[in-house]
């Protein structure tokens, strides 16, 4: 099977990055591209692991060296998928999966037309005001401009090749995996097909050539 890329997409709070680490803990087939950003490591979070926390300056001076697969502003803050970790993940022979804003989605789509793309919905404006209300690294101000900007992130579910509702994180992760299988399995990811599909339409032409006519 050819390896291909996976973008998940939500509004902050909808679960497209839990999603992402249920799926890579269960399933060796998957890597997971571990974004670039300029905003600052929160408590937990460990460079290379989390993301890679580069200085702005840095972050641009990669940029302007076409090091990103795609790149967006966030928040103020920048975030991108650097073109080596993919490639890498490739190599390996995974396929890769993305948690990625709706702009930077946009960018990925446009430079790899066979990526699949999930946009991951909250279940209710209640539930996700709760999950970023969870969160407590974020001021009162902060979540309430995210809970705004999700309401213009959403006219982008259209754009998407799959949604599904993150009501149930088990249900959610499952419906994810079904379309990462259904995926894997398109005639134009088979690798080798064409030849096993040649070689059996011979197979089936020397069979019916033994084949005597009845009567």
């Amino acid at each position: 099977m050819s390896p291909f890329l996976l973008v998940l997409s939500s509004p902050s709070g909808g679960g497209k990055t839990t999603i992402a680490r249920q799926l890579l803990a269960a399933r060796e087939d998957l890597g997971y591209s571990v974004s670039a950003t300029t905003r600052p490591m929160r408590t937990g979070e460990r460079d290379g692991v989390d993301y890679h926390f580069l200085t702005r300056d840095e972050f641009l001076r990669r940029e302007a060296a076409g090091e990103f697969l795609e790149s967006a502003t966030y928040g103020g803050e920048l975030y991108g998928t650097m073109l080596a970790e993919v490639e890498r993940l490739f190599a390996a022979g995974k396929t890769v999966v993305l948690d990625i804003e709706i702009k930077g989605a946009r960018l990925v789509r446009a430079a790899m037309p066979t990526s699949v793309h999930i946009f991951v919905l909250p279940p209710s404006a209640s539930v996700l005001v709760k999950r970023l209300s969870g969160r407590a690294t974020e001021t009162a101000g902060a979540v309430r401009d995210r809970v705004t900007r999700a309401a213009d992130e959403l006219k982008a579910v259209a754009e998407y090749d799959y949604v599904i509702v993150n009501e149930d994180l088990f249900v959610a992760v499952s419906q994810v995996a079904a379309v990462l299988d259904a995926e894997s399995r398109r005639v134009s990811r088979q690798d080798g097909l064409s030849g096993l599909v040649e070689r059996l339409r011979r197979d089936v032409i020397e069979e019916a050539g033994r084949i005597t006519s009845a009567g």
